[in-house]
């Protein structure tokens, strides 16, 4: 699973609403994060090498989030 480091989602939190975070709470969205990180990068992936690319494009990030309305 892709690892989003607890300190930038802390500080990411607290510098939109001034609103800080207990070290679990930070893990739990480090995980969810992390998993859609995955589905996001694995669907580009697929995307790129079906298109004949080895490079993932922004195009690739943004067809995910068309597709599945995230």
């Amino acid at each position: 699973m892709a690892k989003i480091p607890k300190s930038a989602i802390k500080s990411l939190v607290k510098n939109r609403s001034k609103i800080t975070l207990t070290d679990n709470a930070a893990s739990a969205i480090s995980r969810i994060l992390g998993k859609k990180a995955e589905r996001i990068a694995k669907y580009a992936f697929s995307r790129a090498k079906k298109n004949g690319r080895n490079t993932i494009l922004k195009e690739d990030i943004d067809a995910y989030r068309l597709k599945f309305g995230e």
